[in-house]
């Protein structure tokens, strides 16, 4: 074989190797920009919890599978509405004992997502789970869950509880008008 063929064959071989040494890190930049679009700020709280991105995103991506054997069902249009006046009930409630009102947000929100198909069997697996469709109402979701949590023992202020009502909301108003089906 001629030195100019083995050349040829060593630097078609080195710009394979290049190719492939490349393309690893921009898959996972792309993988990565795809798991902050996908979850917002729960990415970032993810990265800050586990204090190493790798761990993070592996635990993301564990939470997508998961949710991909879930069964997320949409909402007639009838038990939207009725889900709507049951909300306004809990809202009525509050002028008169707004710990109780809060209490009862809870658990309406509680069984809208075990109507929509998602499990409901503890608080943080509820976070994972609904951080992949409503990640971007989960701070609401925990800011209210915390005032929930306070009121029942050290106590809340009316004000904290008021705005315990908003955050709830604003999840209710998510998991209710979300569509998406598997």
């Amino acid at each position: 074989m001629s030195t100019g063929a083995i050349v040829a064959i060593i630097v078609v071989i080195a710009l394979l190797v290049l190719a492939v040494l490349v393309a690893v890190p921009v898959r996972e930049v792309m993988r990565r920009q795809q798991l902050k679009t996908k979850f917002g700020p729960e990415y970032d709280r993810a990265v800050e919890a586990h204090k190493d991105r790798a761990m993070a995103e592996r635990e993301l991506r564990d939470r997508e599978r998961r949710h991909a054997q879930l069964e997320i069902r949409p909402l007639p249009s009838e038990r939207r509405e009725q889900y709507g006046q049951q909300w306004v009930q809990v809202q009525e409630r509050f002028v008169d004992d707004p710990e109780s009102a809060v209490a009862q947000a809870d658990e309406l929100v509680t069984a809208l997502m075990a109507e929509r198909g998602y499990p409901t069997g503890g608080y943080e697996q509820q976070l994972a789970d609904l951080s992949i469709d409503h990640s971007r109402t989960l701070d609401h979701y925990r800011a209210a869950y915390e005032t929930r949590q306070r009121a029942g023992g050290e106590g809340a202020s009316t004000e904290d509880l008021r705005e315990a009502m908003v955050h709830y909301r604003t999840l209710f108003e998510d998991l209710l008008r979300h569509e998406t089906a598997h």
